[in-house]
């Protein structure tokens, strides 16, 4: 038969707790991923060659050469500001303005659709922060009015 001090209580729980990191101090700043030193120890003296020969292909018509020294020079592009005009929104009323400016702007030709439509999802969203904050002002006063303190 089994002992009856053994397995009475609720098991401990060995992995980590709820908002408990196992390493609490992290990966230390500035530390490097292993693969990318050895990779860089490699290629130590060796980068003026690689490039040479790179733009050599490059020149001679082969078209991933070419590719890879076309990234280095113009880099696909990332995110950049877009130089645009944004009326203040205060009220949700301010939205519609905003809204129209951004679809002048994208008639006019100074705003491409995709980023007509990044700017538009923040008008939205900043909308419906304002509607929401309304919404909460309005029913505290209900509140207020119909239940005093």
């Amino acid at each position: 038969m089994t002992d009856s001090s053994e397995n009475t209580g609720p098991k401990q729980d060995t992995r980590f707790q709820p908002g408990q990191s196992g390493n609490p101090r992290g990966r230390p700043r500035g530390s490097r991923n292993q693969t990318t030193l050895a990779v860089e120890a490699l290629l130590d003296g060796e980068a003026e060659t690689l490039t040479r020969k790179a733009i050599e292909l490059a020149t001679g018509g082969d078209i991933q050469a070419l590719r890879i020294c076309l990234d280095r020079l113009c880099p696909p592009r990332r995110e950049a500001t877009v130089p645009f005009e944004l009326p203040k929104i205060e009220t949700a009323a301010d939205a519609v303005k905003a809204m129209a400016a951004i679809v002048t702007a994208v008639a006019d030709g100074d705003l491409t659709p995709g980023e007509a439509q990044a700017i538009s999802a923040l008008v939205q969203s900043f909308s419906k922060t304002i509607e929401t904050a309304d919404l909460e002002a309005r029913i505290a006063k209900l509140e207020r009015a119909t239940c005093p303190v």
